[in-house]
């Protein structure tokens, strides 16, 4: 029986590999179709500045389109933030760790903190939006009063893509975890 190189152990299996870049493309895909949404956004919001304050005529519905708008691209732009690094890390104590302390650190925080707390928001705002459905629950905040549930919706949708890539990320860890190599590094988002 022939021993493995440390080399040859370190050396991620190619189902492993082809795990993480289908969730990765995934994301990626998700995180392009997503960032389309600031385009209606941007145009719902120059729409009313023009109306306010060249025509003098507010509408009733951009108050309200703006920020279920906003918060559509907010949430389901996680999980693309995520795969990217985009989310906030204290660096201070963390670049001082080798790659294998943050691979046991993600891991945990991933396996005790992420999925279940994720997987809560998910049943409890599903519920939500199955119930706003149910009812033809509406707004109250203007007199246009637009259905809730497409934006009740967004949230377990977002919890959903947020766990679809919580499995590559932890996949990831579990790797660093094991190895003390990493299998891609984060691009550095300086705020």
């Amino acid at each position: 029986m022939q021993r493995r190189t440390g080399e040859a152990m370190s050396r991620p299996s190619p189902i492993l590999l082809q795990v993480i870049r289908s969730i990765d493309r995934f994301t990626d895909r998700t995180g392009t179709v997503v960032s389309w949404l600031s385009i209606p956004l941007v145009l719902v919001v120059s729409y009313e500045v023009i109306a306010r304050y060249v025509f003098h005529s507010p509408t009733s519905w951009s108050f309200e389109l703006t920020y279920m708008s906003y918060g559509t691209l907010f949430m389901l732009g996680a999980a693309y933030a995520l795969h990217k690094g985009a989310h906030i890390r204290t660096d201070f104590f963390w670049e001082k760790f080798s790659v294998r302390r943050k691979g046991v650190i993600d891991s945990v925080a991933y396996i005790v903190f992420f999925f279940p707390s994720l997987a809560m928001l998910f049943a409890f705002s599903l519920e939500e939006a199955v119930y706003a459905f149910e009812v033809g629950e509406t707004s109250d905040q203007t007199p246009w009063r637009p259905l809730l549930w497409p934006y009740k919706g967004v949230i377990p949708l977002a919890c959903a893509l947020l766990l679809v890539q919580g499995v590559s990320e932890l996949l990831k860890s579990l790797y660093m975890a094991r190895t003390g190599l990493e299998l891609e590094q984060k691009e550095k988002v300086e705020v």
